[in-house]
């Protein structure tokens, strides 16, 4: 780790050198690529600044303690001066090693979030419709925006599917680890002997993709396919052709959108879609740890592949991956995600961590 700190701290000098360099200064293009990398690796050497301090406070301190010559009394105040500085050390150390981790490419983008009712009928779309809310409340208390890009609901008011679009502050850094398969454990209202049903439905997470990130020719990469919009029970709700679908011929992607009135506005959300799914697909062939986490998210629905369990008749929370159990169910529920969200990027921080030191 230190000869990493080192070779950074290096290359922070020669990046000060070269900003000052009047040929690089009239270079916009490379100026601002210069600068860019040292905003980067800044907080890096400045923290490293401090730990190198540190260490020189110590070496002082040590020369102190291992003076025959001194008092009982300064060696007592030079042990403990010693303890205080390691702790502030190993602080730092941890520090450093994070700030080290190679950085999640996609935690500033917004997400595409997808929302699917997965096995346990009328009672899995009810607890998708429950779902929905809480990451509403969650996206509210962020100031975040959210947008129902397309959905599909069942006639006891419950949510088959549903995608939305969710914007702001590093969504995804925050909503990353939320999917999987989520499974309920509760009575449900139309159980008359008050049995507990169990039941699921499943969460995907996209980075959302700009139209930089992923290109679509329209003419050559796309089917699209126009239809009036449709209600439960397949009855028109729409006297003109405003659905759009969108079928992408190279991989067989079918997005349907019929929310809106304007045939451009389902377009727009179709094609939003997409591209999420056009990018996250791209991913999984360039990453295979990408592409195992996917699989993973997009699973069946069964309540065995769960990542999280909701125990209404306990008020209790239990996510398996980090074996944390929260009884404050009704508060999560209501969007007080923060507590957990805050765990699992913890814990996957140190995973990252110890694969990175094998």
């Amino acid at each position: 780790m230190f000869q990493k700190l080192d070779q950074i701290a290096e290359e922070y000098r020669q990046l000060n050198e070269q900003l000052s360099d009047p040929d690089i200064i009239k270079d916009h293009i490379k100026l601002k690529d210069l600068s860019k990398r040292k905003s980067e690796i800044q907080s890096v050497v400045e923290l490293y600044d401090i730990y190198k301090r540190l260490e020189e406070e110590l070496n002082e301190v040590n020369t102190i303690l291992g003076d025959a010559h001194e008092d009982a009394e300064m060696k007592e105040l030079a042990q403990n001066e010693r303890d205080e500085l390691q702790d502030k050390q190993n602080n730092l150390k941890s520090d450093l090693q994070k700030l080290l981790l190679p950085k999640d490419p996609h935690d500033k983008k917004n997400v595409i979030l997808e929302i699917r009712a997965g096995t346990g009928g009328d009672e899995a779309a009810l607890f998708a419709g429950d779902l929905l809310r809480m990451y509403i409340k969650y996206a509210e208390d962020k100031k975040w925006k959210i947008e129902i890009l397309s959905q599909h609901t069942t006639g006891v008011g419950g949510i088959k599917e549903i995608i939305t679009s969710i914007s702001g502050q590093k969504v995804y850094s925050r909503l990353k680890y939320e999917g999987g398969v989520h499974r309920v454990q509760r009575v449900p209202l139309t159980e008359a002997q008050g049995r507990i049903h169990t039941s699921a439905v499943t969460v995907a997470v996209l980075p959302e993709a700009e139209e930089v990130d992923i290109k679509i020719d329209e003419v050559r990469d796309l089917r699209i396919d126009v239809f009036r919009s449709s209600g439960p029970g397949g009855q028109s709700v729409n006297t003109t052709d405003s659905a759009v679908r969108l079928t992408h011929i190279p991989t067989g992607i079918v997005i349907s959108c019929q929310d809106e009135k304007s045939q451009h506005k389902n377009k727009s959300k179709a094609l939003k879609i997409l591209r999420a799914r056009l990018f996250d697909l791209a991913n999984e062939e360039q990453q295979e740890k990408i592409s195992a986490e996917r699989k993973k998210m997009v699973s069946t629905g069964d309540r065995s592949a769960k990542i999280r369990t909701y125990n209404y008749p306990q008020g209790r929370l239990t996510d398996h991956r980090v074996g944390l159990t929260l009884y404050r169910l009704e508060e999560i529920l209501n969007g007080d995600l923060d507590g957990i969200i805050d765990v699992l990027t913890a814990h996957f921080q140190a995973e990252a961590l110890k694969a990175s030191s094998n």
